[in-house]
């Protein structure tokens, strides 16, 4: 039989052979609910005469009893790959989350810590478990243990663990309600962090100390101090001033102006610099095949313990982020400046919609006129008789 078309073969009712182009296929062609159906069952000579009759009866039976074949076999199916996602291992699905966001995180070390801490506390209990079947009790067994004892690391590892499952869900792997969720679930079952383990702000130096502190790092020699002098004048962050490139930055103008891809909320931020980040700046050696303003030895950015590292060894009672409570401080007990205006300085999200609607602007004006008050309080230039 070489003739192309739809050939009746017989044997059971509505079985053909269909020929296109020298390819052969069979085809169950049935009425369900008065509509016309077509029903492939496969070529040949891949599943044979027999094969196709077996599987042509069948469809007729279902179709007999009041059920559509196709549907039949789709819901089949369907079912079939949902039983072999549903499979899926935690270890695997956390792995194929971290690859899917790592790139929008804002650093490698972020990366890292997620693989760590899911190594370290929940694979031992559940890594090998399928997404589908974790449940309340798994979740438990991995927090309880440490809920009391490390509770920040806990509070991150639920996080984390939640919103692997809520990827796992959103890819078909899995069903039903978070057991990892906080609201409404395990704020029910463990005690609130704050109360089990109160928040700890980064320790900081008082307002009145400032000046003496700054003259304390100003003593002293190397990148690092010179980094944190820096950090202080521009209440910046520190990997926002560790990775600072000459690019950035117009001496000129009195600007540092941060991309929106190393700024905590991806969004660019102008710093008006005071004239002592200028002069420091000036001061700066600057070779021409090192981007970097403050460079490490390597020629590389500083390390994300250099200026932590530079405080402890001088005994100064703080760490580096601290210095942007002190700014803060000394914003709201020594001046009247707009309380936003403040906070567009250490570059914080204005808190509501409505006032950021009206605050399209970044205020940088009044943002240099503060910055300049803040360098002068903790870094006053000599007088002219000194």
């Amino acid at each position: 039989m070489r003739t192309e078309g739809s050939h009746a073969v017989g044997g059971v009712s509505g079985l053909y052979l269909h020929i296109v182009g020298g390819s052969r296929s069979w085809v169950f062609r049935y009425l369900f609910m008065r509509q016309r159906r077509r029903m492939g069952l496969g070529s040949y000579p891949l599943v044979s005469l027999a094969e196709a009759r077996e599987a042509a009866r069948a469809a007729l039976k279902l179709r007999n009893s009041g059920a559509d074949p196709i549907k039949v076999r789709d819901d089949e199916r369907e079912a079939a790959r949902l039983a072999h996602a549903q499979r899926l291992a935690f270890d695997k699905a956390a792995e194929a989350y971290i690859a899917e966001h790592e790139s929008t995180w804002r650093s490698l070390k972020h990366a890292q810590q997620w693989r760590s801490t899911l190594a370290m506390y929940v694979t031992p209990v559940m890594g090998d478990v399928p997404v589908s079947e974790v449940d309340q009790r798994l979740v438990l067994r991995v927090l309880t243990p440490l809920w009391k004892k490390k509770t920040e690391t806990a509070v991150r590892v639920r996080g984390r663990i939640e919103q692997v499952l809520d990827w796992a869900t959103a890819h078909g792997h899995r069903s039903g309600p978070n057991p990892a969720r906080w609201r409404g679930q395990l704020e029910h079952l463990l005690a609130n962090p704050s109360k089990v383990a109160p928040v700890k702000h980064h320790a900081a130096v008082p307002v009145a100390k400032l000046p003496a502190t700054y003259l304390q790092i100003a003593a002293i020699e190397g990148q690092s101090a010179r980094a944190l002098r820096f950090l202080i004048l521009t209440a910046a962050r520190s990997g926002e001033v560790r990775g600072m490139v000459w690019d950035e930055v117009d001496l000129d103008a009195g600007l540092w102006v941060i991309p929106k891809e190393r700024m905590k909320a991806k969004r660019e931020h102008r710093v008006p610099l005071s004239r002592q980040a200028v002069e420091l700046l000036r001061a700066q050696s600057r070779d021409p095949l090192v981007e970097y303003v403050f460079p490490s030895q390597r020629k590389g950015p500083l390390s994300d313990m250099a200026l932590t590292a530079l405080m402890r060894r001088h005994a100064l009672d703080a760490v580096p982020h601290g210095f942007r409570s002190t700014f803060r401080d000394w914003a709201g007990e020594m001046t009247h400046h707009p309380r936003d205006a403040v906070e567009l300085c250490l570059a914080h999200a204005i808190d509501t919609k409505v006032e950021a609607a009206y605050r399209r602007g970044d205020m940088l004006e009044k943002r240099a006129t503060i910055m300049q008050e803040w360098a002068d309080y903790a870094a006053p230039s000599p007088s002219p008789n000194d």
